[in-house]
């Protein structure tokens, strides 16, 4: 049995005994989220009123194109921040030196102020995960021990904080079936004897430690999702072919 996780760039794949298998982000993606249209409306009514004098300035064809751009470039930047945030994280909770670009040094600071408060002690980092009777994978930023326990820990800087669907998702995390190892066999996860899931929200401000529910309603919950996931191809079949009307009799 194999368990494998792929880099492609920014993006990544994931292979369980030669078959792809989704993410939980991925599977995640079935849930609504009204927030985040809301969030993609208003970026881009700020980028118009912020860029209102240059976009006077272009065709109506490239003003359109512009606008319609404008709430990716927001969040491929915000995706790149946290990419980069995730990295030295993972470099500092490994008692690394690392060199901190300058925009993120509030986010660099507020995390060893993490470190400092809790001083957690890493049983894995990055840890690659499956579950094969739910087909998902994922990756788990930090699995440590703290305050006596041991806790599944997943970094986020968004700027909106920590939304339940965290829950949902590392929900996923603590209750994968294996992990990958160094070696490329894996192990039971329930060998690393995980006892509390938590998000930690990092900001160029400062840090919140969130506790996550985890239990069987939120697990119930992902389940549903994953099902979703799996047979959305089933939708296809629900709209049949045209129907043709009946051949005109010939008149007697």
């Amino acid at each position: 049995m194999t368990l494998i996780r792929r880099n492609h760039g920014r993006n990544h794949s994931y292979w369980v005994d030669g078959e792809k298998l989704p993410g939980v982000t991925t599977i995640l993606r079935q849930q609504p989220k009204p927030a985040l249209v809301e969030w993609a409306g208003n970026t881009t009514a700020d980028y118009a009123l912020d860029n209102w004098d240059e976009l006077a300035e272009l065709k109506p064809s490239e003003r359109l194109a512009r606008l319609k751009r404008a709430r990716y470039v927001e969040r491929d930047a915000a995706a790149r921040r946290g990419t980069q945030v995730h990295a030295l994280a993972e470099q500092l909770a490994a008692g690394r030196e690392v060199e901190v670009p300058e925009a993120l040094t509030g986010h660099v600071e507020s995390y060893v102020k993490f470190l400092d408060a809790f001083d957690p002690e890493p049983i894995a980092l990055e840890l690659v995960i499956a579950n094969r009777e739910h087909r998902y994978c994922g990756t788990a930023d930090l699995v440590a021990h703290m305050r006596g326990a041991v806790w599944m820990i997943d970094i986020k800087t968004a700027r909106s904080g920590i939304f339940p669907e965290t829950a949902l998702q590392v929900c996923a995390y603590s209750r994968a079936e294996t992990y990958a190892d160094d070696d490329g066999s894996e192990s039971p996860l329930a060998g690393l004897g995980i006892e509390r899931c938590a998000a930690l929200h990092v900001r160029g401000d400062g840090y919140d430690l969130r506790p996550l529910e985890t239990g069987p309603a939120v697990w119930e919950t992902f389940q549903h999702l994953a099902w979703l996931h799996h047979h959305a191809e089933l939708a296809e079949s629900w709209v049949g072919d045209a129907i043709d009307p009946p051949p005109l009799r010939a008149a007697s």
